[in-house]
């Protein structure tokens, strides 16, 4: 039995942050669940995967996050609890039936979950999400830890069934990977089918019914700010004349630097979990009780912007600071210490930070740029890309995924990224509004996702580029997750479709299709010769498993390569490729034998053919 599905009330268990929020979807009795994946929300749907192959839930990897949410909508809107993840991008994909959904609302609980990214760690910027509940007219809940996540999430569904109204429930990075000891609760009983109640003055949005659900939209906002006001989400701890306001992670960096500066009893903390609405009585009866206010919220200035608001209403005159060059920045995460010292500065409190350990005897540590995995076929596409198109001025529009970091040297291949599935429009733009050469990048996960509406654009227009679906058979950045393209049996799953990208590509109209096997080195660089030279969309499918993927499913037994005597040091592997499986010692090139896989690719483009399987 899978650890989250325990019937066992009391039970203490250590969690990631994202196992916690799973659980308390499971103990909420949430019935049906859709997803895209995308860090740091990933281990969530992952876990939910995990567990509908063992429960009642019903769970899928939709396409991309629009259908995920259009999917959840239709079964919240038949009366079950539905659960929808997805990291904060993919609220933008999203954000169209989004900001229709809050018209319409639901009829059973229905949690969207964003996962922010401060600091991109995995990320292609780091927004705030807590503006889409203000520019939906969305309830909002963010939780402070990882043992809060998961009770929180269960308020979330009775929050939702109340106002029915779907709950935007916002994480960051810090919450969904931070580990954490999680008391279990009682497993809710599910309710897997429900019944859709004709209702087309609610749910068919022609004007004449949206103009009258957006005042029901905004009865429930006000409705939503009465609960907020009393919400056990939203406390004032402290009575002293030095106030914080915070929310989520931050909450914790307050309640260190409030005891570490010895001014807990001088200090007045108000903690904002329910966050939007926000409750502008208990804002006020708050700032009442202050000399100064600090507001402390990682991203944007979204608190302390209404904070300022709501001050300048009642007459209150006191320095509210937050974002500023002085203070907090709106770039990156924040921590305790950071949080220490600018609350010192801010609140004229004498401090000394800690001596810093004198490192000056120690050696800087070498940098490690992010790097393909041994083995990845995406290099040996690259380098076959740069060697077909060699002498050409080409641009290289690229996409979301792993392949993102072949526009590292050497392989030089990523000119233009903006989001998912952009690699191919762009393209489109490129091919028109330049005389270059145009040569795009997309994953397979990413081409269901948003590519093939740019491809069909591309026939339609009669575009001129060519695009490389790098085919590696799963969802591979965020965790080997799978896609409309891959076999489902694979991942203990049966009943699914499976849709070819190959006969796809054929039936958008691309009349110039090729097939490559990248580790099949110079038949590959032909194949591809023959698509740059093409006039028009030529489309070529490079076909090889995730390296890693297939590591763990048996389908891959790694073979390590040598460079033997024969090499005269021309350093074409390192040059060319530079997997991260070659080091140099002694100024000659060698294979780390641990992690290569046997891939060959080195051995194809060595001029000395130095490079051979390792005998054991």
């Amino acid at each position: 039995m899978h650890k989250l599905l325990k019937q066992s009330p009391g039970e203490k268990i250590m969690l990631l942050g994202n196992e916690a929020i799973a659980r308390g979807a499971i103990e909420a009795g949430v019935s049906f669940a859709t997803t895209y994946p995308g860090t740091p929300s990933s281990e969530i749907s992952l876990n939910l995967f995990q567990i509908s192959k063992e429960s009642d839930l019903y769970f899928e990897y939709s396409t991309n996050e629009k259908v995920a949410l259009e999917v959840a909508a239709a079964a919240a809107n038949s009366g079950l609890r539905t659960f929808c993840m997805m990291k904060h991008v993919g609220v933008n994909v999203a954000a169209d039936p989004l900001m229709t959904l809050a018209y319409v609302g639901v009829t059973g609980g229905m949690v969207i979950l964003s996962a922010d990214d401060p600091s991109m760690f995995s990320s292609q910027n780091e927004q705030d999400n807590r503006y889409y509940a203000k520019f939906g007219n969305l309830p909002m809940l963010e939780p402070s830890s990882v043992t809060e996540a998961k009770d929180m999430v269960a308020y979330a569904f009775e929050l939702s069934e109340e106002l029915k109204q779907p709950v935007l429930f916002r994480t960051t990075t810090r919450i969904n990977h931070s580990n954490a000891f999680v008391t279990f609760g009682d497993i809710k009983p599910v309710q897997t089918k429900g019944r859709f109640i004709r209702e087309p003055s609610r749910c068919v949005t022609v004007p004449s019914v949206s103009r009258q659900l957006h005042v029901t939209v905004l009865e429930k906002m006000d409705t939503a700010e009465t609960i907020a006001e009393g919400s056990e989400y939203n406390t004032v701890t402290g009575d002293g004349r030095f106030g914080f306001i915070s929310n989520g992670v931050s909450f914790h960096y307050v309640t260190d630097a409030v005891e570490d500066l010895g001014i807990k009893d001088q200090s007045r903390i108000l903690r904002i979990g329910f966050s939007h609405p926000l409750p502008e009585k208990t804002i006020k009866d708050f700032l009442t009780g202050c000399e100064k206010v600090l507001v402390v919220e990682e991203g944007e200035a979204f608190m302390e912007e209404a904070v300022k608001a709501f001050a300048q209403e009642a007459g209150i005159t006191i320095p509210i600071k937050g974002k500023s060059p002085e203070l907090f920045s709106r770039l990156s995460e924040y921590d305790p210490a950071m949080v220490r010292e600018k609350a010192a500065d801010f609140f004229n409190v004498p401090y000394t930070p800690k001596e810093k350990l004198d490192l000056s005897d120690l050696p800087e540590i070498p940098g490690r740029l992010p790097n393909l995995c041994s083995g990845c076929s995406h290099r040996a596409t690259f380098y076959e890309v740069q060697k077909a198109a060699k002498d050409m001025d080409v641009i290289f529009p690229t996409d979301i995924g792993c392949y993102t970091l072949g526009f590292l040297p050497p392989l030089n291949s990523g000119d233009f990224v903006i989001c998912m599935g952009s690699s191919v429009s762009t393209a489109c733009g490129f091919g028109q509004a330049t005389d270059q050469k145009v040569v795009s990048f997309i994953g397979d996960s990413t081409f269901f996702h948003s590519g093939i509406t740019g491809l069909v654009n591309a026939v339609f227009n009669d575009h001129n580029f060519t695009l490389f679906i790098l085919e590696n058979d799963s969802t591979a950045m965020t965790g080997h997750q799978p896609h409309p393209g891959v076999d489902m049996e694979r991942f203990g799953v049966a009943g699914k479709g499976r849709v070819d990208i190959e006969t796809l590509v054929r039936a958008i109209g691309v009349e110039h299709l090729s097939i490559i096997k990248p580790f099949k080195v110079k038949k590959s660089i032909e194949i591809i010769k023959e698509a740059l030279a093409y006039k028009g969309v030529s489309v070529v499918i490079s076909r090889q498993p995730c390296a890693l993927y297939a590591m763990g499913q048996d389908m891959l037994k790694p073979r390590a390569f040598t460079v033997t005597d024969r090499c005269v040091d021309h350093k074409e592997c390192i040059t060319g490729i530079a997997c991260q499986s070659f080091y140099i010692e002694d100024d000659r090139v060698k294979i780390n034998a641990d992690t290569c896989v046997g891939c060959a690719l080195c051995a194809q483009i060595c001029p000395e053919n130095a490079i051979t399987p390792l005998k054991k």
